[in-house]
């Protein structure tokens, strides 16, 4: 895919979910969108199977295209976060709480399995951060680029494209998280830690560490998208979760 059709289909996603929604779910017909953004119909045509792959669509025959965004994966959140399209609340909560499931395991392996690249790496993130918060700006990308390393650390790239999408689908909310001086140095300061432990090799303090830190952030948006706790009663209903 080249620089103009990877820039096209996120557009074409916006649109869609713009247009769908005010629309019951009904997208544009395959012709007009090749009309509202003057291209061929050859291209929207090979655009919309990459999207009903992605589940994001459904072409029904006789009938159009409609927009299935709650049947979508895990492999559409970065599409829909590159084309500025934000997830319903309940799909956030769920992609934190999945994140801490998957990131308390990566510090585990981490501790037992990072290199000493992965540690120098981690060392020098830290380093930044503290010269970001110095500065007066907020952590939000050194955030994802530490978390990144320690999945790295466990040396499994497969576990690493999985955590780095919930990284991808964040990007738009992790600046509102990191909004608040307190709250970057507050997260450097877990980030030391953790990274302590890391070194020690202790794979069950780090476990415990990422456990704290994370929930915390899953705390906050728990918060902000669940003020009358429908999502945590819902989820109080289900079995716990074993990491």
């Amino acid at each position: 895919m080249n620089n103009t059709e990877s820039e096209f289909l996120p557009a074409l996603v916006a649109y869609i979910v713009k247009t769908a929604s005010a629309n019951g779910d009904k997208a544009p017909s395959e012709r007009e969108l090749a009309e509202h953004f003057a291209v061929s119909r050859g291209q929207v045509r090979e655009s919309l199977a990459i999207l009903e792959a992605l589940q994001l669509i459904e072409r029904r025959a006789k009938s159009g295209i409609y927009l299935t965004m709650d049947s979508a994966g895990l492999s559409s959140m970065a599409l829909l976060a590159r084309a500025g399209v934000q997830l319903k609340p309940r799909q956030i909560f769920e992609a934190v709480e999945l994140r801490k499931i998957h990131e308390i395991k990566a510090a585990e392996l981490a501790a037992q399995r990072a290199t000493d690249e992965n540690l120098e790496r981690l060392s020098d993130i830290l380093d930044r951060s503290e010269k970001q918060i110095a500065a007066g700006l907020g952590l939000h990308r050194l955030d994802g680029e530490f978390h990144l390393e320690i999945v790295r650390a466990t040396q499994n790239e497969m576990f690493y494209k999985i955590c780095a999408s919930f990284y991808a689908a964040s990007e738009q909310r992790l600046p509102i998280y990191f909004g608040k001086t307190e709250r970057n140095i507050k997260s450097h300061n877990e980030h030391k830690q953790i990274f302590d432990a890391l070194s020690r090799r202790d794979s069950i303090l780090a476990q415990a560490l990422m456990n704290t830190h994370l929930g915390r952030a899953q705390s906050y948006w728990t918060e902000i998208l669940d003020p009358n706790g429908e999502q945590a009663s819902q989820a109080a209903d289900l079995p716990p979760a074993h990491v």
